[in-house]
C-alpha cells in the first residue's frame, strides 16, 4: 500500500462540494475573532441613527426638507419652554411641607407638643440650656401649626421674633427677649438659666391662649 493511500482518509477536499463547503465556512465563521468582530445591537442602532441624521442634514438640494427640519426643532422648543411657563422648573424630592422640616438651621419635623415635652425632660435634669433651645423652638413651632407665622430653612430667631410680634404685638418685647435668649445658648455657647426656660415657657402658654383677631379685607 503506497502512503498515497494511507493518507487518502484523512485528507480534505481541495474542492468540497455543496453541503461541505456550507458546513466548512459555518464552522470557520463560528471561531472566537469573527464572532468578535459581529457588530452588537448598539452598533446597528447607531448606525441606523447615524443614517437618519444623514438623511436630515444630508439633502442640501432639497429646501422643502430643511424647512421641515427646521420646523420640527421649533416646535420642540416652543413645548419644553411652555412646559416651563407652566408647571414651573422640577424639583427635586419636593415635599408638601418643606418649611415644615426647617427650624433654625436644624432639620426638625417634631410636633410643638413633643418639642415642649423635651424642653420640660431638660428642665428636669438640670439641663437648662437645652430646656431653653427646646422651649423657643416650641413656641416657634406652634405658631407655625397655627399658620401665624411661616417658618423657612432661612428662618432666624430675630426674623421669626419680628414675624410672630404681627399677630402677637402685646408679646413684642418677651419674644424679643426669647429670641435673645435663644441664640446666646444656642451660638454664643452662653449657659441657660431656669428663668428664661419659665420665661420662654410663659410665652408659650399666652401665645397658645390668645386668638388674634383677623383683619377684614377691605
Amino acid at each position: 500500500m503506497t502512503a498515497v493511500a494511507l493518507l487518502a482518509p484523512w485528507s480534505v477536499p481541495l474542492q468540497p462540494d455543496g453541503p461541505d463547503g456550507r458546513r466548512l465556512l459555518v464552522d470557520e465563521l463560528a471561531k472566537q475573532p469573527y464572532q468578535a468582530a459581529r457588530p452588537t445591537p448598539f452598533d446597528l442602532l447607531a448606525q441606523a441613527v447615524g443614517r437618519f441624521l444623514a438623511s436630515l442634514f444630508g439633502r442640501s438640494g432639497d429646501p422643502a426638507s430643511r424647512v421641515l427640519l427646521v420646523v420640527g426643532v421649533l416646535v420642540v422648543v416652543a413645548l419644553l419652554v411652555a412646559a416651563l411657563l407652566l408647571y414651573g422648573l422640577p424639583r427635586v424630592n419636593r415635599r408638601s411641607r418643606l418649611a415644615g422640616d426647617a427650624l433654625f438651621g436644624a432639620a426638625d419635623r417634631r410636633s410643638a407638643a413633643q418639642i415642649r415635652a423635651a424642653a420640660a425632660r431638660a428642665a428636669a435634669t438640670g439641663d437648662h440650656s437645652l430646656a431653653v433651645v427646646e422651649a423657643f423652638r416650641a413656641l416657634a413651632r406652634g405658631l407655625e401649626e397655627r399658620t401665624l407665622v411661616s417658618l423657612s430653612p432661612g428662618t432666624t430667631a430675630v426674623g421669626f421674633a419680628r414675624s410672630a410680634a404681627g399677630p402677637l404685638p402685646t408679646e413684642t418685647a418677651a419674644l424679643r427677649d426669647a429670641a435673645s435668649a435663644f441664640d446666646d445658648v444656642r451660638y454664643a455657647g452662653r449657659p441657660g438659666t431656669e428663668a428664661q426656660w419659665r420665661q420662654i415657657t410663659a410665652l408659650d402658654e399666652r401665645a397658645e391662649a390668645t386668638r388674634p383677631q383677623l383683619v377684614p379685607l377691605p
